[in-house]
């Protein structure tokens, strides 16, 4: 085969490629979109103005969850906290491998609060395929590009409200306050949550805009990341 030949059929199968990878699927178009409400400049301070919209979608009734048995308890949470970011040509999973969480009993279950803090540092890049490149995303994850995990080791989230019904399959609409790069916002998104006895858990994935938490990394010119992030959050506990 001439050279000319073999260059242009390796320009060929590049040309053929990036024109596949760039189609690749927009995972938060799938998720429903979290109602984001404005920034928060002291949290221990809330007015009417910053509380979450009710979300537009319809819900439905959840049926009634059994009361938490002795309000005031705290339950440890165990689980996983993550995300999936995506961009022109693909996406990528992500978690935190050190958070913790708890949930405190309240009256009922519309009176429990739910809350969590990761460490930006502990984020684990595509943990079900993991890659030469992995710990290479892993560090960039945490620089400035993104968390800022050296500026702002924490993120956190603290729930104001749980509400029977909820957008889809959804048993309920959960409230509170999102902490991410030291940007507070209050979001309101449909979760899945349960009380069975001793046992509790809630279940919820919700699309936000990294950037309304000053996330601003575009990417490269060929390859721009979505401003859309699917926020993925599964825990449990036994009181």
């Amino acid at each position: 085969m001439k050279a000319t030949q073999y260059n242009a059929l390796i320009i060929a199968a590049l040309a053929t490629t990036l024109a596949t990878s760039g189609c690749a699927e927009d995972p938060s178009k799938a998720a429903p979109q979290a109602t984001v409400g404005e920034v928060k400049a002291d949290e221990a301070k809330t007015s009417e103005g910053t509380k979450p919209q009710a979300a537009a979608a319809a819900t439905k009734p959840a049926a009634a969850a059994k009361a938490p048995a002795a309000s005031g308890k705290t339950v440890a949470l165990a689980g996983t906290i993550g995300f999936t970011g995506s961009k022109v040509t693909g996406s990528h999973d992500g978690v935190f491998k050190t958070w913790t969480g708890s949930l405190v009993m309240g009256n009922s279950l519309e009176t429990t609060s739910l809350s969590f803090s990761v460490d930006t540092a502990s984020v684990f890049s595509d943990p079900d395929n993991r890659s030469p490149w992995s710990e290479k995303l892993d560090g960039h994850l945490k620089s400035a590009d993104f968390f800022d995990a050296g500026t702002h080791p924490q993120a956190t989230f603290k729930s104001t409200a749980i509400k029977e019904g909820g957008e889809g399959a959804a048993t309920h609409t959960m409230s509170g306050d999102l902490t991410l790069r030291g940007v507070t916002r209050p979001v309101t998104f449909p979760a899945t949550v349960k009380i069975d006895g001793a046992s509790v858990s809630a279940t919820a994935e919700f699309t936000i805009q990294r950037t309304q938490w000053g996330v601003n990394y575009k990417g490269k010119a060929d390859d721009l990341i979505r401003d859309g992030v699917v926020m993925k959050i599964n825990v449990q506990g036994k009181s």
